[in-house]
């Protein structure tokens, strides 16, 4: 059954409390973090979602307490000249991980079938093919070892109204409000038809999408960290190496280690 919108819409508060569970789940993705690095493996993690559904607010807590060595935040805005006189997907080519990184994208590829489609940025022929060059591009991602998580994050248009308006309230948060959340905003019909189209040719078998209700964005978090920590525990090797012997030896000698 293809992915429908309407039913995240419920913005249902958080059971438990929300400081004490942030911080399990901090521990567990530091932790799975720690293994991708030692084990050599390597992660993308794709965020979608409305304007101002949160998705900044999922990267700062999920990587709160990686090795900033070894992970990139990749913010997409609109292609430069240089990356659209080519294939839409070089410029995505130029930031996958490489062994030991997990690369986070704050919007994506996708940008083909949503934005680039609404807004007549790419023709019918561009994006539709956009589909096939989508799976295909992460079905080479997921066969090299890399793995690959999508998240979507919705809000309904009242919520997406309030959390303008409260950016607009707030000095520090205004450079957050562009003229293109009112251009999208104004559209939204014709970008949930784009959303639901996507989901129904790319939620593969490989990279399949995970959609949150994002109304209540506590409670958002932690369902999409919750979910994170759960798909990268299952990809890595829960073994870590036992200490070097030599490195144990050097310690014995220049302060007494006893471990």
């Amino acid at each position: 059954m293809s992915i429908q919108l309407s039913d995240f819409e419920k913005g249902a508060s958080l059971d438990g409390d929300y400081a004490d569970t942030l911080k399990s789940l901090q521990v567990r993705l530091s932790h799975a973090h720690a293994r991708h690095i030692v084990h050599g493996r390597r992660a993308i993690i794709v965020l979608e979602g409305w304007d101002a559904a949160g998705k900044g607010g999922v990267i700062k807590r999920m990587t709160a307490e990686w090795d900033p060595r070894y992970f990139h935040v990749w913010p997409i805005s609109a292609p430069t000249p240089y990356e659209k006189d080519r294939h839409f997907l070089w410029r995505f080519w130029q930031k996958l991980p490489g062994s030991r990184e997990v690369c986070v994208f704050d919007r994506s590829w996708y940008g083909r079938v949503l934005v680039e489609r609404v807004e007549g940025f790419a023709s019918e022929r561009e994006w539709k093919r956009g589909y096939d060059e989508i799976n295909e591009f992460e079905a080479q991602q997921v066969d090299g070892g890399t793995t690959i998580i999508k998240l979507f994050l919705h809000v309904t248009q009242a919520t997406q109204d309030k959390r303008l308006a409260d950016r607009l309230s707030v000095p520090e948060k205004r450079w957050k409000v562009t003229a293109e959340d009112f251009r999208n905003r104004g559209k939204r019909d014709d970008y949930l038809a784009a959303i639901h189209a996507m989901f129904k040719q790319t939620d593969t078998r490989w990279a399949p999408w995970a959609v949150f209700d994002a109304n209540n964005k506590k409670a958002a978090r932690i369902a999409a960290l919750t979910y994170l920590a759960d798909r990268l525990d299952a990809t890595v090797p829960k073994d870590l190496p036992d200490a070097d012997p030599a490195l144990v030896a050097m310690a014995r000698d220049a302060f007494g280690y006893k471990g």
